[in-house]
């Protein structure tokens, strides 16, 4: 007779864990952010963040801003685009052509001017995509072709003025349909920009709620609930102090319902659809990526319309705020959208990256610029603070993938 000994217990698998995480490889960037701002708004004795430069801090940003939101999605694609600022210089100019001087309707005139975009993208991205050559030298010869043409299209001089329409697109903001508010000292404000910032606030609580019910689904590791309500108040914070500084001057800039829209799209796009994931796939393992089906070829192709597109909309934008397309327009733009791509987290080797990141760094490039204006710094100085920050915040990115 044999005796059965009882198999042991099986413990029950423990509940998904609550603690405190900081992932200092994302969160630095807004650490830094928010010690760059609290840093100039002593300097300036609070002049930064007054009404008036904040929405000047949008306005003059929007195009870098715009250009930012395609070049990470290169960079984390593991590539390049040196020509952005040359592009913008072209598709400004071929809009000013058929505006002032073909008589074409503005919003027809844009249509065209996206594709035109579109088109340039497309031709820079065959020969990165399908011909195999690197994105540095196809875009590094697309700068100069492209400001070649621009001479050509302008035929070296300045055209404008823009219609009224596109004018406002840059430069503009929205109206006062509800009447102001009163906010104690702080004066009076428009209704519909508070009424927007929190729905805002709204949208972003409820989706930070939505992937921590998820997360918990999973058995993953969240915050605890306080520390989780403690995040989501200090956003809405900034958010809402944001936009009644917006609303006491005013209202909302029309560019920045504009960024806002791009913000939310790429955002989703990037992290939720299936080209977003192939983009991270192939910057992060392009050998692994291409044995596991994605077609690398077409993703990278298609990245490259997206930033010609994108880099067509921000020429659109800057020639509107200065009413006229010049053959120096654009000079410089794709450094100043790389630099924010960088300091907001991108790796140089591709694979990380986040749409709020780059947008964050492009910001940081204009708290720098427009506070240091404020107290008076010289130009040198100004380069020689962002070429440090970049510096910085490349080493970081170094530092953090070595301790990970």
């Amino acid at each position: 007779m044999t005796t059965k000994t009882a198999p042991p217990p099986v413990k029950a698998q423990a509940g998904p864990q609550r603690r405190f995480t900081i992932n200092i490889r994302q969160s630095g960037i807004y650490v830094a952010f928010a010690f760059i701002v609290a840093l100039f708004a002593v300097l300036t004795d609070g002049q930064l963040l007054q009404p008036q430069n904040i929405s000047n801090i949008i306005v003059q940003n929007s195009y870098v801003l715009i250009l930012a939101i395609g070049m990470i999605l290169v960079i984390i694609g593991g590539h390049i685009d040196l020509s952005a600022g040359s592009v913008v210089a072209l598709t400004g100019a071929i809009c000013a052509v058929l505006t002032v001087q073909a008589g074409v309707p503005w919003w027809l005139a844009v249509v065209i001017t996206l594709v035109a975009g579109a088109v340039i993208g497309a031709a820079q991205g065959y020969w990165i995509a399908f011909f195999g050559i690197p994105a540095f030298i196809v875009t590094l010869a697309g700068m100069l072709v492209f400001r070649a043409l621009t001479l050509t299209v302008l035929g070296n001089q300045g055209i404008g003025p823009f219609p009224n329409p596109i004018r406002t697109l840059a430069n503009g903001f929205t109206a006062g349909y509800l009447g102001n508010v009163g906010l104690g000292p702080l004066g009076g404000a428009d209704l519909v920009s508070l009424l927007v910032g929190v729905a805002v606030v709204a949208g972003l609580a409820f989706a930070q709620w939505r992937k921590r019910k998820a997360r918990l689904g999973y058995g993953q590791v969240v915050d605890p609930f306080p520390v989780f309500v403690l995040k989501i108040v200090l956003a809405a914070a900034v958010v809402l102090a944001v936009v009644v500084q917006l609303a006491r001057f005013r209202n909302l800039p029309w560019v920045l319902v504009l960024l806002a829209v791009l913000v939310l799209g790429y955002s989703v796009m990037a992290d939720r659809s299936v080209f977003g994931r192939h983009i991270y796939a192939i910057g992060g393992n392009l050998q692994a990526a291409t044995l596991s089906g994605v077609k690398v070829k077409q993703v990278t192709f298609w990245i490259f319309v997206n930033m010609g597109v994108l880099s067509a909309l921000a020429g659109v934008i800057f020639a509107g705020r200065l009413n006229q397309a010049g053959p120096t327009a654009g000079t410089s733009f794709e450094l100043d959208a790389i630099a924010a791509a960088f300091i907001g987290g991108a790796a140089v080797q591709g694979g990380v990256g986040k749409v709020v990141g780059a947008i964050t760094g492009g910001l940081i490039m204009g708290v720098i610029n427009n506070g240091m204006s404020l107290i008076g710094a010289p130009s040198e100085r100004v380069m020689l603070v962002k070429g440090l920050v970049l510096l910085a915040a490349v080493a970081y990115d170094v530092w953090t993938k070595r301790r990970s």
